[in-house]
């Protein structure tokens, strides 16, 4: 039987009452100190560990202040700083154009503003929704690996859509029920029960808060 909307924002509801009780330290991991330190931190922990860019960025923080050091640096100089974490000439490309086109549309400022955020280069809208959301403190869904994988398994987002390719689907169904205001909460709220118990290979279903709301068909038997 097809779950109806209003069923599913009420168990939404449940859910995140539930999750906010296991992960009350719900949060964005990596480590900032303004806007443009989180879009550059998000920008380099794609395909790499938050905990890795943490160990990085305070480097890369204390040599490049301000959006124009990104955007006035040579890329070999940015990959140097980059290379740790992964895929540092696509990382450097990025961060780089997307640096000078907040010193030449921006002012040198990350804009609040959804629309403003996509349009940037090399900032995709996981990214964007990470700053605006955490930055900002504007309602943002963030569809990262594990909120994708998590969705999925609790039927929140539709199983034609639990690929990373229609990420931008899976934000649009979450925001569909969920209350505006809780729209980054949520996300954080998934990514953590993604990073401790519903993980990918073999999820922890015996202990999971949420199974009794879960439908998902390949539980992990106790």
């Amino acid at each position: 039987m097809t779950e109806s909307t209003d069923d599913k924002k009420k168990r939404v509801k449940e859910i995140i009452k539930r999750l906010e009780k296991e992960y009350p330290d719900a949060r964005v991991l990596l480590d900032y100190s303004s806007p443009l330190e989180l879009l550059v931190a998000t920008i380099l922990a794609a395909q790499c560990t938050d905990a890795r860019v943490n160990q990085n960025t305070p480097a890369i923080f204390k040599q490049f202040k301000t959006a124009k050091d990104y955007a006035d640096a040579p890329l070999p100089v940015l990959e140097k700083f980059f290379k740790p974490c992964g895929f540092f000439r696509n990382k450097s490309k990025a961060v780089k154009a997307c640096c000078q086109a907040l010193v030449e549309n921006h002012g040198g400022s990350v804009p609040d503003h959804p629309e403003a955020l996509y349009s940037l280069p090399g900032v995709g809208r996981k990214t964007a929704n990470v700053a605006l959301g955490n930055a900002f403190g504007r309602p943002a869904v963030i569809v990262d690996t594990h909120v994708l994988r998590v969705s999925g398994r609790l039927g929140l987002a539709s199983e034609k859509n639990v690929k990373q390719k229609y990420a931008d689907k899976i934000e649009q169904e979450l925001m569909e029920i969920t209350p505006e205001k809780q729209w980054t909460h949520l996300s954080h709220l998934l990514s953590f029960h993604g990073r401790r118990i519903c993980v990918a290979a073999k999820p922890k279903c015996p202990i999971c808060p949420v199974n009794d709301l879960c439908p998902y068909p390949n539980k992990t038997k106790a």
